[in-house]
Order: structure tokens, then sequence, then C-alpha cells
């Protein structure tokens, strides 16, 4: 990635946005990219927070393996997503891994960097604490949804989340603009992969949804919003 597409990509960027255009260069110029295949691991559960990253292109779940082996889906980020945030400014272990669920390519800068810059422009940090807020308001309804809700319910939930995050309205319905592997879907609702499956193809079967080349489509999303609600 060249220098002066870093530099757009950053400002581009709402976490970013409010900085000066000469810190946003030295930044930039401070950034690399780096190119992960599916399934791998951009950083693990617990290794040290040295940088702040985004995902420039394609998907990164945020994942923690639980005591009993099973790995919990707690996002996953597409394009002009940050993460690794809070661990860089608390200056502690990161708390989950992150994974590419397909070919990604990531940009990283120095913790140290995003430290500095933070102490001279506090917006940094107000803007990475909107981002944060964001995202424990999703994960506190996933978590409520995992404690409480029934299997289909949790599954409707998260297709209308990550629909209304990245959704293409089109006549035919809601398009995921991205493959999204039963597994994952699996580990974000806290089922397996067998009942993730059964689950989409009787929806299929039913008019709800399809799969257009490993891209879902959310024909029917009032169907789904009655299914999320347990009804």
């Amino acid at each position: 990635m060249r220098g002066g597409d870093v530099v757009t990509f950053l400002r581009s960027n709402p976490v970013f946005a409010e900085l000066p255009d000469a810190e946003i260069a030295a930044l930039g110029a401070v950034a690399s990219a780096e190119a992960k295949r599916a399934r791998e691991y951009v950083f693990m559960e617990g290794d040290a927070a040295d940088w702040l990253w985004l995902v420039h292109s394609g998907r990164i779940k945020i994942v923690r393996h639980s005591h009993t082996g099973r790995d919990v889906v707690l996002e996953l980020l597409g394009p002009g997503e940050v993460f690794g945030g809070v661990a860089v400014i608390e200056r502690r272990p990161y708390p989950a891994a992150a994974q590419a669920t397909e070919p990604s390519v990531v940009m990283k800068l120095p913790a140290a960097n995003i430290l500095a810059l933070s102490e001279r422009h506090p917006a940094l940090i107000r803007q990475l604490a909107l981002m944060l807020g964001r995202r424990l308001r999703t994960a506190h309804d996933s978590v409520q949804s995992l404690a409480v809700d029934p299997v289909e319910a949790r599954v409707a939930s998260a297709l209308l989340r990550l629909a209304g995050r990245e959704g293409a309205t089109s006549k035919r319905g809601v398009t995921l603009p991205f493959h999204l592997t039963r597994q994952s879907l699996a580990d974000m609702t806290g089922t397996t992969v067998e009942t993730t499956i059964r689950i989409l193809s009787r929806w299929s079967r039913d008019g709800v949804l399809l799969d257009d080349a490993g891209r879902l489509v959310l024909k029917d999303v009032d169907r789904l919003r009655t299914l999320a609600a347990g009804e």
C-alpha cells in the first residue's frame, strides 16, 4: 500500500478524522500492512498489545477460546473497523484473538505512536470511546440473547445485526456483502454448526433467505425480526 493511500485510508476513518493533517501523515509513515490468509491469526489472546489494527479489506473475527474448547465470536469486523484499541490504551495484553475469516489485509499502527498521539490529541481517545461504546451495546445484546433466547432467535438476531451494519438492500432483499461461514455464525450464536445448517436450510426452504454463491440474502426481514423476538 502506497504512502498516499495509507494517509487517505486513515483520514477517512472517524477515529482519526479530527487529527491535523500533519499528524495523520506522520502516523501513515509508521503504518504497515499485512496480508492474512483465511483462518490465519492476526494476534492471539494474551499477546502483547504492540499494535493498533484496522481492517483494510476482508473480514476479521474477534474470538475467545472457552474452557470447554469452543470458540466464541465476539465481533465480526469489516473494512475500516479498528480493533485492539482497548488493550493498547490500557497497556494490557490483547483480551481475545483476532483471526481472518477470508483473505484479508490489515493495517497496523505502533502502540507507542498511538499513545503519544492520544496525549497530544484527546479527541482520539474520545473517538475510540464512542466506537467501543457502540460495540459494547452490541455485545450486551449478544450476551443477553445467549442467556435467554432460543437458538433460532439468536441466529435471526445475529443476521439482522450484520445486515443492519453492512447489508446491501435490493429488490431481492438484504445481502450480506461477505461470505459468512456456518461455523462463524454458530460461534456467534453459541450453538453447533449442525444446528446452524439445519436452521438456515429450513429458512431457505421457507423463503426467509437464500444462499447466493456463499453470500446470504435476507429475503424476509420482517419474518426474521419476528423470529428474533422469539415469536
